[in-house]
Protein backbone atom coordinates (compact mmCIF):
# COMPACT_ATOMS: atom_id res chain seq x y z
CA UNK A 1 0.00 0.00 0.00
CA UNK A 2 1.95 2.95 -1.31
CA UNK A 3 -0.03 5.59 0.60
CA UNK A 4 0.37 3.91 3.97
CA UNK A 5 2.08 5.95 6.69
CA UNK A 6 3.70 2.77 7.99
CA UNK A 7 7.36 2.31 7.21
CA UNK A 8 8.27 -0.35 4.68
CA UNK A 9 9.87 -2.32 7.51
CA UNK A 10 6.65 -2.41 9.56
CA UNK A 11 4.60 -3.27 6.50
CA UNK A 12 6.90 -6.20 5.78
CA UNK A 13 6.65 -7.39 9.37
CA UNK A 14 2.85 -7.19 9.25
CA UNK A 15 2.80 -9.21 6.04
CA UNK A 16 5.03 -11.82 7.66
CA UNK A 17 2.66 -12.11 10.62
CA UNK A 18 -0.38 -12.28 8.32
CA UNK A 19 1.18 -15.14 6.35
CA UNK A 20 2.02 -16.88 9.63
CA UNK A 21 -1.65 -16.68 10.65
CA UNK A 22 -1.08 -14.27 13.54
CA UNK A 23 -4.12 -12.28 14.67
CA UNK A 24 -4.09 -8.53 14.05
CA UNK A 25 -4.09 -7.83 17.80
CA UNK A 26 -0.97 -9.94 18.37
CA UNK A 27 0.74 -8.61 15.24
CA UNK A 28 0.10 -5.03 16.39
CA UNK A 29 1.81 -5.73 19.70
CA UNK A 30 4.79 -7.44 18.09
CA UNK A 31 5.24 -4.77 15.41
CA UNK A 32 4.64 -1.75 17.63
CA UNK A 33 1.62 -0.41 15.74
CA UNK A 34 -1.93 0.49 16.75
CA UNK A 35 -4.33 -2.48 16.85
CA UNK A 36 -6.76 -0.75 14.48
CA UNK A 37 -3.91 -0.05 12.07
CA UNK A 38 -2.93 -3.73 12.00
CA UNK A 39 -6.56 -4.81 11.60
CA UNK A 40 -7.04 -2.40 8.68
CA UNK A 41 -3.81 -3.59 7.06
CA UNK A 42 -4.87 -7.24 7.38
CA UNK A 43 -8.29 -6.38 5.92
CA UNK A 44 -6.61 -4.79 2.90
CA UNK A 45 -4.47 -7.91 2.42
CA UNK A 46 -7.61 -10.08 2.45
CA UNK A 47 -9.24 -7.77 -0.10
CA UNK A 48 -6.22 -8.12 -2.38
CA UNK A 49 -6.34 -11.91 -2.03
CA UNK A 50 -10.07 -11.96 -2.86
CA UNK A 51 -9.53 -9.84 -5.98
CA UNK A 52 -6.71 -12.09 -7.18
CA UNK A 53 -8.76 -15.25 -6.58
CA UNK A 54 -11.73 -13.74 -8.41
CA UNK A 55 -9.47 -13.17 -11.42
CA UNK A 56 -8.65 -16.89 -11.36
CA UNK A 57 -12.24 -18.04 -10.77
CA UNK A 58 -12.94 -18.83 -14.44
CA UNK A 59 -10.43 -21.68 -14.41
CA UNK A 60 -12.26 -25.03 -14.52
CA UNK A 61 -11.57 -28.26 -12.63
CA UNK A 62 -11.35 -31.59 -14.42
CA UNK A 63 -10.64 -35.21 -13.55
CA UNK A 64 -11.82 -36.15 -10.05
CA UNK A 65 -13.64 -33.39 -8.16
CA UNK A 66 -15.12 -33.44 -4.66
CA UNK A 67 -18.08 -31.18 -3.83
CA UNK A 68 -19.54 -30.37 -0.44
CA UNK A 69 -21.31 -27.63 1.46
CA UNK A 70 -20.59 -26.47 4.99
CA UNK A 71 -21.91 -24.00 7.56
CA UNK A 72 -19.89 -21.41 9.45
CA UNK A 73 -20.59 -19.27 12.50
CA UNK A 74 -23.79 -19.03 14.47
CA UNK A 75 -24.43 -20.09 18.03
CA UNK A 76 -23.78 -23.64 19.14
CA UNK A 77 -27.20 -23.97 20.83
CA UNK A 78 -30.24 -24.95 18.81
CA UNK A 79 -30.41 -26.52 15.39
CA UNK A 80 -27.13 -27.81 13.97
CA UNK A 81 -25.98 -28.83 10.50
CA UNK A 82 -27.69 -28.00 7.22
CA UNK A 83 -29.96 -24.98 7.59
CA UNK A 84 -28.82 -24.19 11.13
CA UNK A 85 -30.06 -20.78 12.19
CA UNK A 86 -27.52 -17.97 12.17
CA UNK A 87 -24.95 -19.92 10.18
CA UNK A 88 -23.48 -18.93 6.81
CA UNK A 89 -23.80 -21.63 4.12
CA UNK A 90 -20.74 -22.16 1.93
CA UNK A 91 -20.14 -24.41 -1.06
CA UNK A 92 -16.77 -25.83 -2.05
CA UNK A 93 -15.21 -27.82 -4.88
CA UNK A 94 -11.84 -29.53 -4.64
CA UNK A 95 -9.87 -31.05 -7.50
CA UNK A 96 -8.09 -34.06 -6.08
CA UNK A 97 -4.40 -33.33 -5.85
CA UNK A 98 -5.07 -29.69 -6.73
CA UNK A 99 -6.90 -26.55 -5.77
CA UNK A 100 -10.07 -25.72 -3.88
CA UNK A 101 -12.75 -23.17 -4.81
CA UNK A 102 -15.27 -21.73 -2.35
CA UNK A 103 -18.37 -19.58 -2.57
CA UNK A 104 -20.91 -18.35 -0.04
CA UNK A 105 -24.41 -19.44 -1.06
CA UNK A 106 -27.98 -18.51 -0.05
CA UNK A 107 -28.96 -22.18 0.36
CA UNK A 108 -27.86 -25.70 -0.58
CA UNK A 109 -30.60 -26.46 -3.11
CA UNK A 110 -29.96 -28.05 -6.51
CA UNK A 111 -30.94 -24.77 -8.15
CA UNK A 112 -28.07 -23.05 -6.31
CA UNK A 113 -25.40 -25.77 -6.48
CA UNK A 114 -25.71 -27.06 -10.06
CA UNK A 115 -24.91 -23.75 -11.85
CA UNK A 116 -21.72 -23.42 -9.77
CA UNK A 117 -20.68 -26.99 -10.56
CA UNK A 118 -21.44 -26.55 -14.26
CA UNK A 119 -19.38 -23.35 -14.35
CA UNK A 120 -16.38 -24.80 -12.49
CA UNK A 121 -16.21 -28.47 -13.55
CA UNK A 122 -15.33 -29.80 -17.01
CA UNK A 123 -18.09 -32.01 -18.46
CA UNK A 124 -17.43 -35.76 -18.22
CA UNK A 125 -15.44 -35.28 -15.01
CA UNK A 126 -15.97 -37.55 -12.01
CA UNK A 127 -17.83 -35.74 -9.22
CA UNK A 128 -17.96 -37.13 -5.67
CA UNK A 129 -20.51 -35.91 -3.13
CA UNK A 130 -22.33 -37.06 -0.01
CA UNK A 131 -26.02 -38.05 -0.11
CA UNK A 132 -27.50 -34.57 0.33
CA UNK A 133 -30.57 -34.26 -1.91
CA UNK A 134 -29.20 -31.08 -3.43
CA UNK A 135 -26.84 -33.30 -5.45
CA UNK A 136 -29.60 -35.53 -6.92
CA UNK A 137 -29.55 -33.48 -10.10
CA UNK A 138 -25.98 -34.64 -10.78
CA UNK A 139 -27.33 -38.13 -11.52
CA UNK A 140 -28.76 -36.82 -14.80
CA UNK A 141 -26.01 -34.31 -15.63
CA UNK A 142 -22.93 -34.22 -17.84
CA UNK A 143 -20.82 -35.62 -14.99
CA UNK A 144 -20.06 -39.08 -13.64
CA UNK A 145 -21.58 -38.83 -10.16
CA UNK A 146 -20.62 -40.97 -7.16
CA UNK A 147 -22.05 -40.61 -3.64
CA UNK A 148 -20.68 -41.60 -0.26
CA UNK A 149 -23.26 -42.36 2.45
CA UNK A 150 -21.74 -40.97 5.65
CA UNK A 151 -24.30 -42.77 7.79
CA UNK A 152 -22.61 -46.01 6.73
CA UNK A 153 -18.96 -45.12 6.06
CA UNK A 154 -16.70 -42.17 5.25
CA UNK A 155 -14.73 -43.71 2.40
CA UNK A 156 -15.10 -46.59 -0.02
CA UNK A 157 -11.79 -46.78 -1.88
CA UNK A 158 -11.85 -43.79 -4.28
CA UNK A 159 -15.40 -42.86 -3.34
CA UNK A 160 -15.08 -40.19 -0.63
CA UNK A 161 -15.02 -36.43 -0.03
CA UNK A 162 -12.24 -36.45 2.56
CA UNK A 163 -10.27 -33.76 0.72
CA UNK A 164 -12.92 -31.04 0.80
CA UNK A 165 -13.92 -31.99 4.35
CA UNK A 166 -10.27 -31.61 5.37
CA UNK A 167 -10.35 -28.11 3.88
CA UNK A 168 -13.49 -27.20 5.88
CA UNK A 169 -11.76 -28.38 9.06
CA UNK A 170 -8.67 -26.28 8.30
CA UNK A 171 -10.77 -23.19 7.50
CA UNK A 172 -12.83 -23.45 10.69
CA UNK A 173 -9.73 -24.03 12.79
CA UNK A 174 -8.10 -20.92 11.29
CA UNK A 175 -11.19 -18.76 11.85
CA UNK A 176 -11.68 -19.89 15.46
CA UNK A 177 -8.53 -18.07 16.53
CA UNK A 178 -10.25 -14.73 15.80
CA UNK A 179 -13.01 -15.36 18.36
CA UNK A 180 -15.68 -14.45 15.85
CA UNK A 181 -15.43 -13.15 12.29
CA UNK A 182 -17.58 -10.11 11.34
CA UNK A 183 -20.35 -11.31 9.04
CA UNK A 184 -19.68 -8.43 6.65
CA UNK A 185 -16.10 -9.65 6.19
CA UNK A 186 -16.74 -13.40 6.30
CA UNK A 187 -16.28 -13.77 2.54
CA UNK A 188 -12.81 -12.23 2.78
CA UNK A 189 -11.78 -14.60 5.57
CA UNK A 190 -13.10 -17.54 3.57
CA UNK A 191 -11.08 -16.52 0.51
CA UNK A 192 -8.03 -16.16 2.74
CA UNK A 193 -8.50 -19.80 3.79
CA UNK A 194 -8.87 -20.81 0.14
CA UNK A 195 -5.65 -18.95 -0.68
CA UNK A 196 -3.80 -20.60 2.20
CA UNK A 197 -4.92 -24.07 1.10
CA UNK A 198 -4.03 -23.49 -2.55
CA UNK A 199 -0.60 -22.15 -1.61
CA UNK A 200 0.17 -24.52 1.26
CA UNK A 201 3.73 -24.94 -0.03
CA UNK A 202 4.40 -21.35 1.12
CA UNK A 203 3.58 -22.06 4.75
CA UNK A 204 5.64 -23.97 7.33
CA UNK A 205 4.17 -27.31 8.43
Amino acid sequence: MRKSRLSRYKQDRLIEHFVAGTTARTAASLCGVNRKTAAFYFLRLREIIAVELEAESEAMFGGEVEVDESYFGGKRKGKRGRGAAGKIPVFGLLKRGGRVYTKTIPDASSATLLPIIERKVVPDSIVYSDCWRGYNVLDVSDFHHFRINHSELFADKQNHINGIENFWNQAKRHMRKFNGVPKAHFGLFLKECEWRFNNSDLFPR
